[in-house]
């Protein structure tokens, strides 16, 4: 079990995905489950603020994982809707919902659930100190707040949506501030988590250090990042 945090914009999901890869493991992102739910509380119409409401359907939402032509795919309850989990607004819905116990601890244990049956590569905010404390490696990436709304700026110019950078510095600021100061599993490293601060490594020099903690060095050859 190899669990990846850290905030938004350090790489987590490029990083994770080639790791998987790597390593022939399964790969779940668990910040897909939140904005999964906010994306079900939208067309439910179910309030960000209504934590009765949300925990109710993350109870009775079905979320899988799997990979389309090479690629991760996000199943919610039969449909797939992974190109929608990252349309903007629904970030900052999923980090306002995952403040509340009683959704966390719904998604808590669905999370638990997937990674329990081991061979897996899971990445969010609290994997190392909450979900899978027991991880054989627990890696928690970082950058400089102003790279990663760099990078979340050019991740949406590909997709063809424009934001302002500006504006992602200041969302992104917003998000750590709450994620890390929230009651309920801040984001923060475990304490036997090893810290990689990405901001001037590429994907590849960031798989590298992590593949050189593995047992056994990972498997195969890494992937082009």
């Amino acid at each position: 079990m190899i669990a990846i945090d850290g905030p938004s914009g350090v790489g987590k999901s490029t990083i994770s995905q080639a790791l998987a890869q790597r390593t022939g493991c399964r790969y779940i992102d668990t910040g897909a489950m939140y904005r999964a739910l906010a994306l079900l509380a939208r067309k439910r119409e179910v309030s960000v603020d209504d934590a009765a409401g949300l925990a109710g359907l993350a109870r009775e939402m079905r979320i899988g994982f799997t990979v389309t032509d090479g690629a991760p795919t996000v199943m919610l309850n039969g449909e797939d809707v992974t190109p929608a989990l990252r349309l903007p607004g629904v970030s900052e819905e999923a980090s306002r919902l995952s403040r509340f116990p009683e959704v966390r601890r719904v998604l808590v244990e669905k999370q638990r659930e997937l990674g329990g049956r081991g061979n897996v590569v899971m990445e969010g905010r609290d994997i190392g100190t909450v979900v899978l404390p027991e991880a054989d490696v627990k890696v928690f990436l970082d950058a400089e707040p102003e790279e990663r709304a760099k990078r979340r700026y050019l991740q949406w110019k590909e997709k063809g949506i424009e934001v302002a950078q500006e504006q992602l510095a200041r969302e992104i600021l917003t998000r750590d501030r709450r994620d890390r100061t929230r009651k309920v599993a801040p984001l923060a490293p475990a304490p036997d988590a090893v810290l990689i601060d990405t901001t001037n490594l590429d994907p590849g020099q960031v798989l590298d250090r992590i593949v050189a903690l593995l047992p056994g060095k990972g498997r195969g050859k890494a992937p082009k990042a």
